[in-house]
């Protein structure tokens, strides 16, 4: 690969926090950007998402203070990187990219010009995380990078590169088309999502957006009851609308779910899910998504009642 020029106008004001699962390597990352001269506003911990909500909020009141002006970075990390990064590009003008590699490190920047980069301590260790975050931050805009075979980028990609930057910054505005409804493509593709089935879990619909490892939008209707089953792989899980309960039967714990909720079911705990009315998630599988079953909806539904009625 062709050396990487660093773009030393870039901003060195890293905006950073983490969740319990990624404060170890968070915390690590933050003391090796001191020390290589970076301004670090370290927002701290939190148990859930909050963190990554309010780094997203300050990025993108930064971009509408100053849009042409340099610009901080942000770094989250929780224990895979994804959910900080789902929570973070709620914001217009974040683009915040979940990175296991150096090589991912350096497509993001060069590709997407992203300004926040996500990491998770169950997949990347201090010293891969300190390696990864160098990187991101010292890769420039189109660099040459491995998607491009470490090649300059064509003129005609180039210029593809540059347009796409100002398409991002529309998704975020709420533009309407002539029947008063959103008409960005992003709004469109969830509009007209078609969801399938889930045989295995009457109630059941999912709309499967990745495959290996598997990400899924999951529909359930109210009443609802997934019976008690495990996976080969763990999931992390965001519920969007609605209401459930989950009981996690390997380790005896409860949790009510609501919008905005967060749960992490490592591999191969058993647990068994009720949903108290129309619900909506986003899940992802570390791996290949699979279900196994340990027991049927009779048992499932005699066992919830008899929960509710202790």
């Amino acid at each position: 690969m062709a050396d990487l020029v660093v773009d030393r106008k870039e901003t060195r004001r890293v905006i950073t926090g983490a969740d319990g699962f990624g404060l170890p390597l968070q915390a690590a990352l933050v003391e090796h950007l001191r020390q290589k001269g970076y301004e670090v506003v370290d927002l701290g911990v939190d148990k859930y998402y909050s963190v990554a909500t309010e780094v997203g909020k300050r990025l993108a009141d930064e971009k509408k203070q100053s849009p042409d002006g340099p610009l901080s970075r942000g770094l989250l990390v929780c224990g895979t990187g994804v959910g900080v990064s789902i929570f973070a590009n709620k914001f217009g003008g974040v683009y915040a990219v979940n990175c296991r590699s150096t090589d991912d490190a350096i497509n993001a920047r060069s590709i997407n010009n992203s300004n926040v980069i996500t990491l998770g301590s169950q997949a990347s260790s201090v010293e891969e995380g300190k390696k990864i975050l160098d990187t991101w931050l010292e890769t420039p805009f189109k660099a040459p990078c491995p998607a491009s075979d470490g090649r300059p980028w064509n003129d005609e990609i180039g210029q593809f590169l540059d347009s796409s930057i100002g398409e991002m910054e529309k998704i975020s505005e709420p533009a309407l088309d002539n029947n008063g409804t959103h008409g960005c493509a992003i709004c469109s593709l969830a509009d007209k999502r078609e969801f399938e089935n889930v045989a295995i879990m009457p109630g059941g619909s999912w709309r499967i957006v990745r495959e290996d490892p598997t990400s899924a939008v999951v529909k359930f209707k109210a009443g609802s009851l997934e019976p008690a089953h495990h996976h080969t792989f763990g999931h992390d899980l965001i519920v969007t609308s609605g209401t459930k309960t989950v009981w996690n039967l390997s380790t005896n714990e409860k949790f009510d779910l609501g919008p905005g909720d967060f749960l992490y079911t490592p591999a191969g705990d058993v647990h068994r899910v009720q949903y108290h009315e129309d619900t909506e998630f986003f899940i992802r599988w570390d791996g290949h998504w699979d279900i196994l079953l340990d027991e049927d909806l009779d048992t499932a539904a005699a066992a919830v009642k008899a929960a509710h009625e202790s």
